[in-house]
């Protein structure tokens, strides 16, 4: 197994080297050989990438050698942000944010190597007087402090 998994990940790499929008976000091996990929892409992945990562990796793998199967999927948009990378191709979508202290709902607006901006509207009470206010809200958050993003789909 460890050999099949050293050829995979060769392979692979060899493939995302060439299509330099798409990145792994997760590779594993099961005992039973099941070869799974998760990928990501700046621009989303569509179903031809899928496939193409798939042939660059089966068509060169001897299945006389080795019995797998070969799962390459894209990230599910359900599924948490895990890398600094998948931020950007977000921004204008509304995530939902944990860190250790608190959470967070808002728009990203700013995404970086090292922090994200999210931006959302709050009420709060007036200054003076009775009532609340509509105030705009906005916070900087190191990706280092989040502990889970996930986009928050519309539906």
């Amino acid at each position: 197994m460890v050999m099949l998994k050293t050829q995979v990940e060769e392979l692979l790499a060899k493939a995302l080297k060439e299509n330099k929008k798409l990145f792994l976000v997760n590779f594993s091996i099961t005992p039973d050989n099941t070869i799974k990929i998760v990928l990501d892409g700046d621009e989303g992945v569509n179903l031809k990438d899928c496939i193409a990562i798939s042939r660059a990796i089966e068509h060169n793998l001897d299945r006389d050698e080795h019995d797998f199967s070969l799962e390459v999927t894209s990230a599910g948009a359900a599924e948490p942000i895990v890398m600094a990378r998948q931020y950007p191709k977000n921004i204008g979508r509304k995530l939902v944010v944990k860190t250790a202290t608190e959470n967070y709902e808002g728009d990203l607006t700013e995404a970086t190597e090292k922090s994200i901006t999210l931006e959302w509207k709050e009420r709060e009470p007036k200054p003076v007087g009775k009532g609340k206010v509509t105030v705009q809200k906005r916070k900087k958050i190191a990706i280092s402090d989040i502990d889970e993003a996930k986009v928050k789909l519309k539906f």
